[in-house]
């Protein structure tokens, strides 16, 4: 597998990876969080996540988007902010050995049995027993923190969690919480990056807090912000458990700065096997077949895609998504690398040809669910919604593996595998297969405390993070996380997608600068409302960029 792991540039909020909705998606769920969010044309993700990890140890939102969502991610602002994912998303984001989003779903029955081996959807094969996980004893989580007294501190920790997010991530801290006697404090919102910006510069930064992706990283890691993570955390073991990728996108000039909790897969589309049995629909394998099944369902009289690009202050987020998984399966992926560090310009034509083909399904009124109106004002993480209507409103959606929580949480009886399921974005040009784009939550430490260190510490254990892969919603960016820990079968899926995957790439936008991210959302909202304007909105976004990386090179 071929992971990208190169050093990002610029500070950048990533989107990627949804959260609860309250339900608005990744971000929008206001928890206290809010959706991935949904700037006004021209305003920054989530998603968060930066990129191309490995597989296993693998990446690319949060939202972040939100973004996905979820991080978004991916992509997850906030609702007010995005933190709340996500999807990259909402369930995290994300891949990575067993990753992600933004969200954490309810758990769900075993799928993709076939009839032989199991008649009735629910039962679980006996070749994927789920794991039944105890909660950690307190012997147990003090063999990993340490035995410091640290009773009565508390941890301010914020993050874009909100929804079934926060619930789970505070099921996560709980039995760490009650072993050492101190307390998270812990704040939603869904623009992360423009309030951590705002208390940085008045100097009470939060102990701890999710990181919009590498690019935010590098710029709080050579601005003095950050605490050094290896003057308390182990690096060869760290690396073992997460591997170079992961470990190399967390720092920033060699020094370990963040650390990746849970990742996304994002190179899918959702769909109800069901409702492809019943009309005969095979599942797409390429671009044209995937085009042709969309005009079929036209010519039928009915709508193939939702597509939701709302996310308050990071709305465009999910289109970034598109263009990066088209650009990966129409060049190769040291040009994908060329163009988020901007290596060539936004006008190149393999830039150019990844959002014309964009625009062939999203600036398309008779593929939209609701046409263009209700693509921009759809909230990412409600956006599949529709597909489960009875008859459906629409047939494929694409977005990260945190969308599922979002899901979940919307139609409970619902069982993954047999109810929804997802293929792999098709391939386009056949030389270049079907790469995995990825994002993940990142997290980091501004004030360097017993309890501080403790917590991030326990964050960072395969017994933490298989709390939240056990609820759903969630891979895992440690290693050491089983497959058998997620509670259905689609999510052992994507782990293992993650790690086979022949090339992973993380999230662009969330490694490119914040300003340069802020001009590709707000771009994206222009170009499917006016996909004429192609030439405008990528000069646009060139100018942005121009500055952005200058500046970003005289640091």
């Amino acid at each position: 597998m071929i992971l990208a792991a190169c050093q990002p540039v610029g500070t950048t909020p990533g989107v990627e990876e949804p959260t609860a909705l309250p339900e608005a998606g990744e971000e929008t769920p206001e928890v206290g969080v809010t959706p991935e969010e949904t700037p006004e044309v021209g305003v920054t993700p989530e998603e968060t996540p930066a990129e191309t990890p490995e597989a296993g140890v693998t990446p690319e939102e949060t939202p972040a988007e939100t973004p996905e969502a979820g991080v978004t991610p991916e992509e997850t602002p906030a609702e007010t902010p995005e933190a709340g994912v996500t999807p990259e998303e909402t369930p995290a984001e994300t891949p990575e050995a067993g990753v992600t989003p933004e969200e954490t779903p309810a758990e769900t029955p075993e799928a993709g049995v076939t009839p032989e081996e199991t008649p009735e959807a629910e039962e679980t094969p006996a070749e994927t027993p789920m794991a039944t996980l105890e909660p950690p004893t307190t012997e147990e989580v003090l063999a990993i923190v340490g035995d410091e007294d640290i009773s009565g501190q508390t941890v301010s920790f914020l993050a874009q969690w909100g929804g079934s997010e926060q619930e789970s991530f505070l099921a996560m801290v709980a039995p760490w919480e009650e072993a050492t006697g101190a307390t998270v404090e812990y704040e939603g919102t869904r623009d992360t990056n423009a309030v951590l910006t705002t208390r940085i510069q008045a100097g009470n930064p939060p102990d701890i807090s999710g990181i919009p992706g590498p690019g935010q990283l590098i710029e709080f890691g050579r601005a003095g912000n950050l605490v050094d993570l290896s003057t308390f955390i182990d690096t060869d073991e760290f690396t073992q458990q997460y591997g170079e990728s992961w470990v190399e996108l967390g720092s920033v000039d060699d020094t370990l700065y963040g650390v990746f909790m849970k990742v996304s897969a994002k190179s899918l589309v959702w769909y109800r096997p069901d409702v492809f049995e019943e009309r005969g629909w095979a599942v797409p394998t390429t671009w044209d077949e995937l085009i042709a099944l969309s005009d079929e369902i036209v010519a039928a009289g009915e709508t193939p895609w939702c597509i939701g690009l709302e996310s308050a202050a990071t709305s465009g987020w999910p289109g970034t998504d598109w263009i990066e998984d088209i650009m990966l399966r129409t060049a190769a992926p040291e040009t994908y690398d060329q163009w988020w560090m901007h290596d060539i310009p936004w006008t190149d034509e393999s830039v150019s040809n990844a959002w014309d083909m964009f625009g062939t399904i999203a600036a398309n009124e008779e593929y939209i669910q609701g046409g263009i109106t209700g693509e921009l004002a759809t909230n990412f993480g409600e956006s599949p919604f529709p597909m489960f209507q009875d008859p459906p409103g629409c047939y494929m959606h694409r977005q990260a593996s945190f969308i599922t929580d979002f899901i979940q949480q919307q139609f409970p009886d619902l069982e993954a595998g047999t109810d929804y399921t997802f293929f792999v974005f098709p391939a386009i040009d056949e030389q270049y297969g079907t790469p995995i784009l990825s994002a993940g939550d990142l997290l980091a430490m501004f004030n360097d405390t017993p309890a501080a260190r403790s917590l991030m510490t326990w964050l960072a254990s395969a017994e933490a993070q298989q709390i939240w892969a056990g609820r759903g919603g969630f891979l895992a960016a440690n290693t050491e996380v089983t497959p058998d820990v997620y509670p259905d079968p689609i999510f052992q899926e994507m782990a293992q997608l993650l790690q086979e995957a022949e090339t992973v790439r993380f999230d662009a936008s969330d490694l490119m600068p914040a300003g340069v991210q802020e001009a590709f959302l707000g771009g994206i909202l222009e170009f499917v409302q006016n996909p004429d304007q192609l030439d405008g909105v990528l000069q646009n976004i060139e100018s942005v960029a121009e500055g952005a990386y200058q500046e970003e090179a005289a640091q």
